[in-house]
């Protein structure tokens, strides 16, 4: 049995936290749940900004609540563990990504899928068990089911690590489950933003061969230079397009603006892949020819199960797989997500939450 209101003594929290859909966040004071049987509490020293917290801060995808305090990259030090707690003691490194429950029970969950449950519960901006809205990682500290902590390698810096709790899964899985991890295979990488090079590097680490897809040549020299691609494809350039037909065995896709698919459907060999990622805001023209004639599959990914999570946490420690980051001060908070709409980041905004997070 639970506690009864009258035995239950929640913690006071501190965060910053978006009121309307302007999406302007300012600092705000709320309440956790105390530390239960089987729960982890940890200071929050890093979290991400990912690009769903923009859309979620301003509900553009209708299903904001308010006050909202986003974040579902976030990383710490354990402060306290429930009395069941097995994984975990005071002191250790950990992080929390995009989901915090599940029903434990269907299908899904029983293969280590939670990610694909239809009760997962969300870090942020989802209402949890006890009536309450779940709040994120902008915040100074959580308190998770132990089922939904990872365990952050020594050798991982924790300011990295946090984009990996989404951008790292997100691109990790796919690469995994449509088996695009094979050395010598030949993978597209569509898009180098947050997500891009970060499945650039993943998809490098597991000794394929890279080939970047993007609109514009100004960023092959990064792609190349600086993330280890080994070839680098301007989709707008017909010539490079045909040239480059029926060469790659699947393709990642992250890109979220509105593009065509066939153009992609053409440079996969026989049975090649193509693995969408991006959420564009119309839907896509799928042309079936392409398919039928070559045997091709257009699928897709979302983050991950805990297990697959903490494997790929990992390997990116082993093989020293890091997103490139710009740390801020939360303070920029509002500058940082305007930037981000506007691209400009390379490639992921981290809150410093434990160095500039100042309770009033």
């Amino acid at each position: 049995m639970g506690k009864s209101p009258e035995e239950e003594h929640p913690v006071k929290a501190f965060g910053w936290a978006a009121r309307d859909t302007s999406g302007v966040l300012s600092p705000f004071k709320f309440t956790r749940r105390e530390t239960g049987d089987e729960d982890v509490r940890f200071k929050v020293l890093y979290c991400g900004i990912c690009h769903s917290d923009l859309h979620c801060v301003k509900n553009e995808w209708g299903n904001s609540t308010y006050p909202m305090v986003p974040g579902h990259e976030i990383v710490g030090v354990v402060t306290e563990v429930g009395c069941k707690v097995q994984k975990f003691k005071v002191g250790d490194k950990v992080g929390v990504g995009c989901m915090v429950g599940a029903c434990h029970s269907c299908d899904s969950c029983e293969n280590n899928l939670e990610n694909y449950c239809p009760k997962m519960l969300l870090t942020y901006n989802s209402p949890y068990y006890d009536g309450t809205n779940t709040y994120g990682g902008y915040s100074d500290h959580m308190v998770t089911s132990e089922r939904y902590v990872v365990r952050i390698p020594d050798s991982l810096p924790l300011d990295a690590a946090a984009p990996l709790l989404c951008a790292g899964i997100t691109t990790y899985s796919p690469l995994r489950y449509y088996g695009l991890d094979k050395p010598g295979m030949n993978v597209g990488v569509v898009g180098l933003g947050g997500l891009g090079h970060v499945a650039v590097k993943f998809a490098k680490a597991f000794g394929t061969k890279v080939t970047v897809i993007s609109t514009s040549l100004r960023k092959k020299q990064e792609a190349i230079e600086q993330l280890g691609a080994d070839s680098f494809l301007v989709s707008t350039d017909p010539d490079q397009m045909q040239a480059a037909m029926g060469t790659l065995d699947g393709i990642i896709d992250t890109v979220s603006a509105t593009h065509p698919l066939l153009p992609l459907l053409g440079l996969l060999k026989c049975n090649g892949k193509l693995v969408l990622l991006g959420v564009p805001e119309k839907p896509f023209e799928l042309p079936a020819f392409p398919l039928i004639l070559g045997r091709k599959m257009v699928g897709g990914s979302g983050i991950g199960g805990m297990k697959e999570t903490q494997e790929m946490i990992d390997f990116a420690a082993e093989h020293n797989v890091t997103p490139f980051i710009e740390v801020v001060p939360v303070d920029y908070l509002n500058t940082a997500m305007q930037r981000l709409a506007k691209a400009d980041v390379k490639y992921r905004f981290v809150l410093d939450i434990g160095n500039t997070l100042k309770a009033d």
